[in-house]
């Protein structure tokens, strides 16, 4: 069984290395990934979440106020 290509080169990110990119809580974190607003893979009992998702929620939050 042959995974993706784009997933086996895919760098992965930790629930609390994508906190401190984002400067929010791992709670915030969590949130967006059981909301299914943030995608991830569970390993175990953890979450990783693809740096690339991350990055792309991001640029996807921008708010332009006034």
């Amino acid at each position: 069984m042959a995974g993706k290509p784009e997933l086996a080169e895919a760098k992965f990110l930790t629930v609390a290395e994508v906190a401190a990119m984002m400067r929010v809580s791992k709670m915030t974190v969590y949130r967006l990934v059981h909301s299914g607003e943030m995608p991830a893979v569970r390993v175990g009992r953890s979450f990783r979440v693809r740096e690339e998702d991350a990055n792309a929620y991001l640029q996807n939050s921008y708010y332009n106020a006034g």
